[in-house]
C-alpha cells in the first residue's frame, strides 16, 4: 500500500484567509483546528509565474511557493510536508515557517533511516503547530493525516 502527501498544514482560519490569493487551492479540514492544502502542480507554479526552481531539501516545493509560505507565516505558523511511502518504506521532508522565516527544518527522514527519538519530521512540525500526542497515538494520527492515502483523496 502506498502513501503520498505533499501539503501545506496550518490553522484552518489562516489557510482560509490566505487561499483567496490562490483560487486553485482547496482546503481539507484536519482535527485539532488544523487544515491542509494538498499541493497540485498548478498550485506550486501559481505564485512563481512558471518558476520551477526547487527549494533545497524538498522534492516539490518551488522557491516562489517557499516565499509565499514565509509571507503567510507572518499571520501564524505554517508547515510544508512531503511524505512518500510504499509498503512501509519511504521518506519524509518537513519544515515550519513563523514570522516570515523557517523556524524548524527542513527536516528529513530518508529511506532506511530509523525515526529519531524526537519523532518523524511530520510529527515534529505538527508539535511546532501546537499538536500534543497522546500515549496511544502520535501527532500524525491525532490530526488525521492518515485519513487519505494521496492528494486526490484530500481533494475529494
Amino acid at each position: 500500500m502506498s502513501y503520498d502527501l505533499k501539503a501545506v498544514v496550518a490553522g484552518s482560519g489562516l489557510l482560509t484567509a490566505v487561499t483567496a490569493e490562490l483560487p486553485s487551492a482547496r482546503i481539507a479540514r484536519l482535527r485539532h483546528g488544523l487544515a491542509l492544502i494538498p499541493m497540485t502542480d498548478a498550485l506550486l507554479v501559481a505564485p512563481g509565474e512558471g518558476s520551477q526552481i526547487r527549494r533545497t531539501g524538498f522534492w516539490n516545493l518551488t522557491a516562489a511557493f517557499d516565499q509565499l509560505l514565509a509571507e503567510w507565516s507572518k499571520t501564524g505558523p505554517v508547515a510544508y510536508v512531503e511524505a512518500e511511502y510504499f509498503g512501509g518504506v519511504g521518506e519524509e521532508n518537513a519544515a515550519v515557517w513563523r514570522d516570515g522565516s523557517v523556524v524548524l527544518g527542513p527536516l528529513h527522514l530518508l529511506e532506511g533511516e530509523t525515526a529519531p527519538v524526537e519523532g518523524t519530521p511530520i510529527c515534529r512540525v505538527l508539535r511546532e503547530l501546537g499538536v500534543t500526542a497522546g500515549a496511544a497515538q502520535d501527532e500524525f494520527t491525532i490530526v488525521g493525516l492518515g485519513d487519505h492515502r494521496d492528494g486526490e483523496g484530500w481533494l475529494s
